[in-house]
């Protein structure tokens, strides 16, 4: 049953045209530092698929944290699901996460745990019963081609490994927004078509999906809008401004 609290932290799902994610002049700076992201504005409709991209230290994880709710801007208003970070309660921010999926560059497993438990961790968050666990993990890491090392630990696995590894978790239950920084950057080019195939089929399902890579050849085979950083600012280019322009260097 959805307590109240729960409801108080979820949209309706009666428009299916709601932004996912809002940013209002959104500013955000560590410390006494300068901003590294100023007076971004962005609407992330529910179903969309964005790649996200900027030189290095433009600012694409930092935007991506506060998509996940890793941390509150410095200045302006940050939505998620329809909830203003700044005035939503900490376990509310809680149940918003479960609806996130996250592939973080530096992958973030466990490292004494196994391949199968590492991936199998929201659903047992969640409550799912061990045998519908059992059968949606075994049957994520065979797509992903690691079902040879389901009952290694992670620690023991290579990068390239410790990466599907770290997208199987985070797609496992199905989010409603995916979020994943470079997840094809430590894979060999043989799998990382797969991988975009497994974003673009949940993105077919309804999830909403942002995808942080400096990957030319990526952005080139899949045309999605690029919210592109440069300057501390974010720009919007969709495929046929790109093509307009003579590209976009991610």
């Amino acid at each position: 049953m959805t307590t109240d609290k729960e409801k108080e932290a979820l949209p309706s799902s009666a428009n299916n045209n709601f932004n996912i994610i809002e940013m209002n002049n959104v500013g955000l700076r560590y410390d006494q530092g300068p901003e590294i992201l100023s007076d971004i504005k962005l609407a992330l409709k529910k179903g969309s698929f964005h790649f996200l991209t900027g030189k290095s230290g433009a600012g694409k994880t930092s935007l991506l944290s506060l998509m996940y709710l890793a941390q509150k801007p410095s200045r302006g208003a940050v939505s998620v699901f329809g909830n203003n970070v700044n005035f939503t309660h900490r376990d509310n921010l809680a149940l918003l996460r479960r609806k996130i999926g996250v592939v973080f560059q530096d992958f973030r497993l466990l490292d004494h745990l196994s391949a199968f438990d590492n991936v199998a961790l929201p659903l047992r968050v969640c409550g799912m019963n061990e045998r519908e666990v059992r059968k949606r993990v075994t049957e994520l890491l065979s797509w992903v081609e690691l079902d040879r090392h389901m009952q290694d630990t992670t620690a023991t696995l290579s990068g390239g490994e410790k990466q599907r590894i770290a997208i199987a978790r985070a797609v496992i239950n199905r989010p409603d927004l995916l979020l994943a920084d470079e997840p094809t950057g430590n894979v060999d080019n043989d799998i990382a078509p797969k991988l975009m195939k497994l974003f673009v089929e949940l993105n077919k399902l309804g999830t909403t999906v942002v995808i942080a890579t400096h990957s030319e050849k990526l952005i080139n085979d899949f045309a999605y809008p690029r919210l592109h950083l440069q300057d501390r600012g974010l720009h919007i280019y969709y495929p046929s401004d790109i093509s307009a322009l003579g590209g976009i260097h991610a």
